[in-house]
């Protein structure tokens, strides 16, 4: 049996590359597992060997020590691979194919999976709806960041490339497919962007830059993005976006210089629940910030989709409120400019194979517009510390070598 090396998180600001178990068909006790999931059977499932396993933001909340995440949960949600090894009850996913995982653990068998909610499926987290590989409080389902991972209810969840050689020349983009492209372009759909819509989306990072471009695939006419980090903003000019620096000050001023008027028709929030002040107070953490100023700058009866991560539990947040969850945002202000707001997880399913397609028809190129690095597993600890300084790039884990 091959051995396998995982990234795991050793307690704030560090991770560790570890020998580990290779996968087995059975849920093992272990970091963050659920003790109601330990021994838990998955015949139905597939062992993947990871091509690319990305780092993303929402990691880099546990990694801060912003969760509740513990000491030696393996890491990692963003996956694309080859699958090795079928359990017995798998029928039509076959060894050797290269396909997509979505980040989101889902049955395909319970009333929100039905309905197309991947995102809060009812039966693979004892705790409450929904899951995801290697993240806090998602069931225990061992992370990506490896050399393999196990992937439960494959015929269900594996995305299969059509064609391997094809996929493998645009694998860095469709390594985005896993979580951050469909994740910007579901914040576009529920903020309901369309044929030239104007657009503010709040932050630069992986998913602002992925959300720029699923809003542009979607026929917006302006596209502005909000940060504070100026490399940022640059990457997201390289593709066609308007930028506001909101360290110099309220964002509705800078779009009226842009569009004659200090509002947009959809807004994103791209950033969640560790946002900063603008403009004086853009050195301090401001968690409601983002949700009101969107609520300021979007037009009366527009929608706000919120794909950045709000966390039920922030032990390291500024205010005794937040570390709960609760926000002090102004909904009176979206009640009377009859907001409509979308929240939660991507349910990556609903738009993976459609933009599978984009990308194999040229019709975007996602790697380009949030420029995705591939870096070797060994060097993780300098992916995620280059990330925390606010690098302007997607860190892309390369743990067999095949993406260089």
């Amino acid at each position: 049996m091959p051995g396998n090396k995982a990234v795991a998180y050793r307690g704030p600001g560090k991770v560790e590359v570890e020998d580990t178990d290779y996968p087995e068909f059975e849920l093992k006790d272990g970091p963050g597992v659920n003790p109601a999931n330990v021994g838990r059977k998955v015949p139905h499932g597939a062992i993947v060997k990871a091509i690319a396993t990305n780092i993303c933001g929402s990691d880099q909340h546990m990694v801060r020590g912003r969760t509740t995440a513990p000491k030696g949960l393996v890491l990692g949600h963003e996956i694309t691979g080859e699958v090795v090894e079928l359990g017995p009850d798998v029928e039509f996913i076959k060894v050797g194919d290269l396909v997509s995982v979505p980040f989101n653990i889902s049955c395909g068998r319970c009333r929100n999976c039905k309905e197309g909610k991947t995102g809060v499926c009812e039966n693979v987290n004892p705790d409450r709806p929904g899951s995801a590989y290697g993240y806090v409080d998602m069931g225990g389902w061992v992370g990506g960041q490896a050399e393999f991972v196990l992937v439960p209810d494959a015929d269900w969840n594996l995305l299969k490339f059509p064609d391997k050689e094809q996929a493998m020349e645009k694998i860095l983009d469709l390594a985005m497919l896993a979580d951050i492209f469909p994740t910007g372009y579901h914040g576009c759909v529920t903020a309901g962007v369309g044929t030239g819509s104007t657009v503010y989306i709040a932050g630069a990072g992986p998913v602002g830059l992925a959300a720029g471009a699923s809003a542009l695939l979607l026929g917006a006419a302006v596209v502005i993005v909000g940060d504070l980090n100026e490399d940022r903003l640059a990457q997201a000019r390289s593709f066609g976006c308007e930028t506001v620096d909101v360290s110099k000050g309220d964002p509705k001023d800078q779009i009226e210089q842009i569009l004659g008027v200090p509002e947009v028709d959809c807004a994103v929030d791209a950033v969640g629940f560790e946002a900063r002040g603008h403009g004086r107070d853009s050195g301090t953490e401001q968690p409601a910030t983002v949700l009101n100023s969107l609520m300021e700058i979007t037009r009366a009866g527009g929608a706000i989709g919120i794909p950045g991560l709000y966390v039920t539990g922030d032990p390291g947040a500024a205010e005794e409120a937040a570390k709960k969850g609760s926000l002090s945002i102004r909904l009176g202000l979206g009640w009377a400019k009859s907001h409509a707001f979308f929240t939660g997880q991507c349910p990556v399913m609903r738009y993976n194979r459609q933009l599978m397609m984009a990308i194999l028809h040229d019709r975007v190129r996602i790697a380009e517009a949030v420029n995705a690095t591939p870096i070797p597993l060994d060097q993780a600890a300098r992916g995620y510390a280059e990330f925390d300084k606010g690098a302007a790039c997607k860190f892309v884990l390369d743990p067999h070598g095949m993406l260089t």
